[in-house]
């Protein structure tokens, strides 16, 4: 008769057994959780009534068990209020440099004359040049910047064009047309505010023209 010795005592292995119990129900239980909050954050994607949270389940601890939700809306809005964007206003003959929602400087600026409207709208700047060329846009003469006749004054931010044509800021031979809707479209600045602007801005920045 062959007698087998337990290593561990009865109420042991029932204490043991009830551990590793306790430990696959909690496991399944966690799993179960996951999957529910997956298939809620699906549904609600799908109805609308969710647009970009992710679940994400988070390790087993000790203390205990979790499911973590991770806000993307939230961090959209942390970063939002980090984002430089411009208005124009063309009514008040002024450019509006924000960061989120607060203006942080304010230039005085031309804008087109009638029969060369500013255009309105949402736009981004798509070009940013230093020294730029000034091309005539009624002759098509190449002005460079050393040239004296050039009228963008060492800075050109562009913000919308119709694939031949460019509107953007840039500076003036003629001071006095700041304040005033005095030109083909664009935006005059002064010197110091346009490389002022210049140094804020930078490609894809939110460009908005109001009335």
């Amino acid at each position: 008769m062959l007698l087998l010795i337990h290593p561990f005592s009865l109420d042991e292995r029932l204490q043991h057994f009830n551990l590793e119990q306790c430990t696959m129900y909690r496991q399944a239980k966690f799993s179960a959780l996951t999957k529910q909050a997956r298939q809620i954050a699906t549904i609600a994607c799908c109805t609308g009534l969710l647009s970009s949270w992710s679940i994400a389940a988070l390790p087993l601890s000790a203390s205990s068990n979790q499911i973590g939700i991770h806000d993307p809306m939230l961090h959209a809005a942390r970063l939002n209020a980090k984002v430089t964007h411009l208005e124009i206003h063309l009514n008040r003959r002024q450019a509006v440099l924000y960061q989120g929602n607060t203006p942080i400087k304010r230039y005085p600026i031309g804008t087109g004359r009638e029969g060369w409207k500013t255009p309105l709208g949402n736009f981004h700047v798509m070009q940013k040049k230093r020294n730029p060329t000034w091309i005539n846009p009624f002759t098509d003469e190449r002005i460079t910047a050393n040239d004296p006749r050039n009228p963008l004054r060492g800075y050109w931010i562009g913000f919308w064009t119709n694939g031949k044509n460019w509107i953007g800021f840039h500076g003036t031979l003629d001071a006095s047309s700041v304040g005033r809707a005095a030109s083909h479209g664009c935006i005059h600045m002064y010197d110091s505010d346009l490389r002022d602007l210049f140094s804020h801005v930078s490609l894809g920045t939110p460009v908005k023209v109001l009335p």
